[in-house]
């Protein structure tokens, strides 16, 4: 191991493995590895059901220990892709920033009692968890007609595909502009809130 870590020093590499992947365990292995795969693929049994089964063995069991070497590889792969594409690494960041977002707009929707549930019953649980679903798909609806709007209202083309970059860079989940303390009344309706989102019929909506 002390003449692998020279070999890649030597060349100046600034990040060397530790240790060889033990392919011969890998290979022994392949068909149990093959199978493992295709019953997941063919949906013979549930994902979670195999892990928890394989995750119950020793770690010195042969397919567990054989499925860590591949994983191995696939995650050293990954890291050297990583550290060496600068789109790759912005795409993920956009993804994560837009997870976060999510996150967030969920607590801003769940605000009350410190976002902890105060019913005790699983059906209780699902109807609060519904609620706060059906006011995040509101606000998203919102978002989406508010902005289709304002691509039907476009002057020009130039001034829509601003718009559909800014779009494009950012994310649709959006709700600074909610009051998430005001009162939701779903009986009334509001003249100025339908002439923001309300859509010209004769225009066909934009795709994004």
């Amino acid at each position: 191991m002390q003449l692998i870590l020279k070999y890649y020093k030597d060349f100046g590499y600034k990040l060397t493995p530790k240790r060889k992947i033990k392919e011969d365990i890998i290979k022994d292995s392949w068909d149990d590895i093959l199978r493992f795969i295709i019953t997941i693929k063919e949906r013979k049994t549930t994902t979670t059901q195999l892990l928890k089964r394989l995750t119950s063995y020793s770690k010195n069991h042969k397919l567990y220990t054989a499925l860590k070497e591949l994983g191995n590889i696939m995650k050293t792969n990954f890291l050297l892709v990583y550290i060496d594409d600068l789109k790759f690494r912005q795409s993920i960041e956009k993804q994560l920033n837009k997870i976060e977002a999510s996150n967030r707009f969920s607590k801003a929707v769940f605000f009350g009692n410190s976002s902890e549930f105060t019913v005790a019953t699983a059906e209780e649980q699902n109807i609060a968890n519904n609620s706060k679903r059906l006011i995040q798909n509101a606000i998203i609806l919102w978002n989406y007609m508010f902005i289709t709007k304002k691509l039907q209202q476009s002057p020009n083309q130039k001034e829509k595909d601003e718009i559909l970059l800014a779009l494009k860079n950012s994310s649709i989940v959006a709700w600074s502009h909610v009051n998430m303390f005001g009162e939701y009344n779903f009986q009334s309706h509001s003249k100025r809130i339908h002439r923001l989102i309300a859509l010209d019929e004769t225009k066909a909506f934009i795709n994004v």
